[in-house]
């Protein structure tokens, strides 16, 4: 419960009698009690240097009633929890009053108890709109824009561009490689929008089994289907009001694009197992690795769905593509992991710089993670500090840029049939992978949908 030990409750009620009776409940109680007999006296009060932490007002007063006393208290203090008196009878004016901001009403003839547990939960409810006012202000503060790395031309280009759209209620899409920090800058652009102050949901649609995709975003009623035992909500609900990042989109089945794109032209979804609709006010903001131009070509993408989701496009670059940033990240990173006076050796600082990241950013900080913990006792981080592939200048067996020299590729005098190459290349994934095809489409550097495309185009199974 709330102490009540300086909790400042302001009294409105032209009845002397109930007014005492109000005032000395609530003194005895513990709370720091001002009383007056008029709206107009009281909307003085709020207007002072010392405001309440909350409002009993009656709503039968001449001159400034409670309705409009309680209006133009929301205007001063749009937190202030405000509980109005009511005579009997009166029920249907307080359910006014609180579709206006009141938090709740109390009808007369009031039992003591009654009076104080309402103003107990009401002061609760402000301390609890307060602490997330301070929680959504910290996170606008660490998610800033302005707190985004990145010095090159085209990094200033993505904050130019985030700058502006994030303000917006436009559907953005985010392209970039695994571990560019494309769910950082998805947070910057809800924490910098007029939805802040409601929830960011994240789902990594990739991360979830094909069969739960729809329940997963539009919840499941009780019994929908084998192992439904209990509703659930879905994500899009979750997120109502606020904002819902969904990454790696572009591994979405097709049938389940139809559905999303119906959602997000009008709100309206419904529950796998459900005969009701529901309704969700949701910003989207979505992002993939892939390269959705052409997965739409070939079919694994709907069109209409990747112009509804890529109004504002922003293309993060790979680390290696942005070098220049490298300075600036390894300052913020040793500052995030408690070690800002530490130093990078030039020969350290060499074989970082020289290192093609195929993890990206994501890769950098762990990289720096490790040389920190495990650094010797010298006062820097040297070369011997670093994982043995960045100091020996290659990646270990596995994890390559997946990038093959197409240079050293000869083409034979007879020519060669494109249609038979990619069909091997697709056998030949899938065949590393054991028949896995979300591995393979990572192989090749397409989506899963495309790669069945595929298949399906070359009689593969």
């Amino acid at each position: 419960m709330t102490s009540k030990s300086g909790r400042r409750v302001l009294v409105a009620d032209d009845d002397e009698a109930v007014r005492r009776v109000v005032h000395r409940h609530l003194e005895d109680a513990g709370y720091r009690v001002e009383s007056v007999p008029s709206g107009v006296e009281a909307l003085a009060r709020l207007r002072g240097a010392e405001r309440p932490d909350a409002l009993v007002t009656d709503l039968q007063m001449p001159g400034l009633d409670g309705l409009a006393l309680l209006m133009e208290a929301k205007r001063l203090d749009p937190a202030l929890p405000a509980i109005v008196i009511t005579a009997h009878g009166s029920v249907e004016t307080a359910v006014d009053a609180m579709r206006k901001g009141a938090y709740d009403y109390v009808e007369k003839p009031f039992h003591k108890d009654v009076l104080l547990l309402t103003i107990e939960r009401a002061l609760l409810h402000r301390m609890v709109l307060e602490e997330n006012l301070r929680l959504t202000e910290a996170l606008a503060r660490e998610f800033s824009l302005g707190n985004l790395v990145g010095g090159c031309a085209a990094m200033q280009e993505v904050f130019r561009l985030a700058g502006r759209a994030a303000p917006t209620e436009a559907p953005i899409l985010l392209l970039g490689e695994s571990g560019t920090g494309k769910e950082l800058l998805a947070r910057a652009l809800h924490y910098n929008s007029a939805r802040a102050g409601k929830p960011f949901v994240t789902v990594n649609v990739a991360a979830i089994p094909e069969s739960l995709v729809e329940s997963e975003l539009f919840g499941v009623v009780k019994g929908a289907f084998t192992g439904a035992v209990a509703s659930r909500t879905g994500l899009f609900q979750q997120a109502d009001g606020g904002t819902l990042f969904l990454d790696e989109i572009g591994e979405m089945r097709i049938d389940l694009q139809a559905k999303l794109l119906r959602t997000l032209e009008s709100g309206d979804f419904r529950p796998v197992g459900s005969e009701r609709e529901e309704h969700a006010d949701v910003r989207i903001i979505a992002a993939t690795n892939r390269d959705l131009g052409t997965a739409v070509e070939d079919g694994a993408f709907r069109r209409d769905l990747y112009h509804r989701i890529a109004v504002v496009v922003l293309r993060i670059p790979p680390l290696r593509d942005r070098i220049e940033d490298l300075p600036l990240l390894l300052r913020h990173f040793l500052g995030k992991l408690g070690a800002a006076g530490l130093e990078i050796s030039s020969d350290a600082m060499k074989h970082l710089a020289d290192w093609h990241w195929p993890g990206n950013v994501r890769e950098l900080e762990n990289e720096l993670r490790r040389a920190i913990l495990l650094r010797g006792s010298t006062g820097s981080i040297q070369p011997g500090d670093l994982s043995p592939e960045i100091q020996a200048g290659r990646p270990p067996r596995g994890r390559g840029d997946g990038r093959l020299d197409l240079r050293a590729i000869e083409i034979p005098d007879e020519g060669l049939n494109l249609s038979d190459l990619e069909r091997e290349v697709i056998s030949k994934a899938l065949q590393k992978t054991g028949g896995n095809q979300t591995r393979a489409a990572a192989l090749v550097g397409i989506t899963r949908q495309t790669l069945i495309y595929r298949m399906e185009k070359h009689g593969l199974k």
